[in-house]
């Protein structure tokens, strides 16, 4: 798989957002966030991201190390993305592939991070 656009949100559609991704490049993690979510994620430079709607409707968590802006929605609790910064200081989005329309995360072959170890 290339990059390629995909259009994704939370469940109840408060949130929609648009992205371009590489698939080829998702992560699961067993991190004490990220276990309990379930998330299959894919990181894409923020400039490749636009927040189509359900800006107001979006709450933050950030936990241990504080980086990661964790966002959900308020109404049905879905977190579809969240905001970070890459290693080499970009801005960059954390995409949740469990909300992608018109993909399979489980078709998908993911690199495991060992977040409970970091």
């Amino acid at each position: 798989m290339a990059t390629k656009h995909y259009i994704g949100g939370c469940q109840c559609g408060a949130v929609s957002f648009e992205a371009d991704a590489d698939l080829d490049k998702t992560v699961t993690c067993n991190c004490s966030r990220c276990q309990r979510l379930g998330a299959v994620l894919t990181f894409t430079p923020k400039v490749a991201f636009s927040l189509k709607s359900g800006e107001e409707n979006l709450t933050e968590y950030r936990f241990n190390s504080k980086k990661l802006q964790h966002l959900f929605c308020k109404t049905c609790g879905i977190q579809s993305f969240s905001y970070g910064t890459a290693p080499d200081g970009a801005d960059m989005v954390a995409l949740n592939v469990n909300c992608l329309e018109g993909v399979n995360p489980r078709e998908l072959t993911s690199y495991h991070h060992d977040g409970a170890a970091a």
